[in-house]
């Protein structure tokens, strides 16, 4: 592209002409590109000047319906006596494109594990709120003034733990229980409050394959993919319409590649959820999978449904898609690994917390390790009340030198798992090395990496997630000390 002194066009060859499309008489640079975060007319001038020349810079083309990113370098020449510039272009569409994916995908990472580390502070605090708030309602009747107002509290409290639920599937970093199931039953179980989400308007209709191949997965967590799902489709149509959700069994004889992950060959369980609704925007689709992300209007969502079901679908090992034509109606597509061990079907709900009585008919030691010390002063005056003999450490390190004192015996470490210093799985197994017989409860406020699928890190003990009532710290104690563990196998585990 040759242009003059002051930034217009003078002629352009067949293959700039691609680039930038047909242009009228007079046309500058100007108008033909953007991008630099100054003038271009300034970064012209600075090229006649010679304090630009030949240093290429990316620019975006203003024309056009596709977006077109080029390389323009600057030469500056003297023609009939009159500088000039001559302008080499070179397409940077797909360059700038995965530069972009790049630096998306550096943003979700950093915002996951902000998310991650926020989730896990707060469930600190919710834990000391709502356990201090158990302790209290303790000391009221359900008829006494303060009673409601205390039931409040811990309603709220639950209600913020559920939003930093949302936060840590986006993350990936809960902890997931992953179980086989049939997804026909789940989706059977959850037709009910399905119906009831979607109101009068909004048919719902569930289509099975007949022979549908088993997954395995969270099941609870499963739920609320497709409840986010089933809701972003109701709201999408306003004025009724039909939400399908169909199940069948893919073979992929050869990897399969969408968007810009490749899944293997093998055999799939998967989901779709499909409305009729408004669809999504062309340019839109690529960003619905980010957190606080919404097309609906303020205070109708947060921007947090389709994340948490992008955080779960990933953290279970499938993949999750979305196809959409505006004014038609939105489909989105779950692939999840077929699994074949029918015998680790499980169907029945995990059984209640039984309601503890506050008596002291308890004879067990606890050893009590938290370095948050609001955790550590609730779960120690939780177990006190339930009768148990507590020593407090605020570290592995203080744990251990309790230890020391052989005559000292102790039934059960109650840990967390993340602490300054030696963590939790470090200084058990340390301990394990001369208590073989001691029982291990691990709690915390995510599944950092020490576990792996959603597993404690030493087969026998049991993982208590945070934030955790007072109900739920003493039955998990009280379950873990009846059960019964060979020392064989503890000592296999340390």
């Amino acid at each position: 592209m040759r242009l003059a002194a002051d930034g217009e066009v003078v002629a352009t060859n067949r293959a700039a002409r691609s680039l930038i499309g047909e242009y009228d008489a007079g046309t500058v640079m100007s108008d033909i590109v953007e991008g630099l975060g100054r003038p271009v007319n300034d970064w012209l001038r600075d090229a006649l000047a010679g304090r630009a020349e030949r240093k290429p810079e990316v620019l975006r083309v203003k024309r056009g319906e596709h977006e077109v990113f080029l390389q323009v370098t600057l030469s500056r020449v003297i023609e009939d006596g009159r500088a000039g510039l001559v302008a080499v272009l070179s397409d940077a569409t797909q360059l700038k494109t995965l530069e972009a994916q790049f630096v998306q995908s550096q943003k979700m990472q950093a915002i996951g594990q902000l998310a991650g580390g926020v989730a896990h502070d707060f469930n600190n605090l919710l834990t000391a709120i709502s356990g201090h708030c158990d302790l209290l309602m303790l000391r009221h009747d359900k008829g006494d003034p303060d009673y409601s107002d205390l039931d409040q509290i811990s309603q709220n409290a639950n209600r913020a733990a559920s939003l930093v639920g949302q936060l840590l599937a986006f993350s990936r970093k809960q902890t997931l229980k992953p179980k086989v199931i049939d997804l026909r039953d789940t989706l059977a179980d959850l037709t009910h409050l399905l119906n009831r989400l979607v109101g009068e308007k909004v048919h719902l209709s569930l289509h099975h394959d007949p022979d549908l191949r088993l997954l395995r997965a969270d099941k609870r967590q499963l739920e609320q993919v497709i409840m986010n799902l089933v809701v972003n489709a109701r709201d999408a149509m306003p004025g009724g319409g039909e939400i399908r959700i169909e199940t069948e069994n893919v073979s992929l004889s050869t990897p399969m590649k969408r968007d810009r992950v490749e899944l293997s060959m093998g055999e799939y369980v998967v989901v779709r959820v499909i409305d009729e609704g408004v669809g999504i925007p062309a340019d839109k689709i690529g960003k619905i999978f980010e957190p606080f992300y919404t097309t609906k209007r303020t205070g109708e969502g947060t921007g947090l449904g389709l994340s948490t079901a992008y955080g779960i679908v990933k953290q279970t090992g499938g993949y999750i898609f979305c196809d959409s034509v505006q004014g038609s109606g939105t489909s989105f597509t779950l692939f999840f690994p077929a699994h074949d061990m029918v015998q680790e079907v499980e169907a029945a709900p995990p059984p209640a917390p039984v309601q503890i009585e506050v008596v002291g008919n308890e004879t067990a030691t606890v050893l009590l390790v938290e370095d948050e010390a609001p955790v550590r002063a609730f779960a120690s005056r939780a177990l006190k009340l339930r009768g148990y003999t507590v020593y407090e450490a605020e570290s592995a390190e203080e744990a251990l030198e309790i230890l020391e004192d052989e005559t000292l015996s102790v039934d059960i470490f109650v840990t967390d798992v993340i602490m300054p210093g030696m963590d939790g799985p470090t200084w058990v197994r340390e301990a394990l090395k001369l208590r073989p017989h001691t029982k291990v409860i691990f709690m915390s406020g995510y599944a950092e990496d020490v576990f792996q699928d959603g597993r404690p890190p030493l087969t026998h003990s049991i993982f208590l997630p945070k934030p955790f009532s007072l109900t739920d710290l003493t039955t998990t104690v009280q379950n873990q000390l009846e059960r019964e563990i060979g020392a064989g196998e503890r000592m296999q585990d340390a």
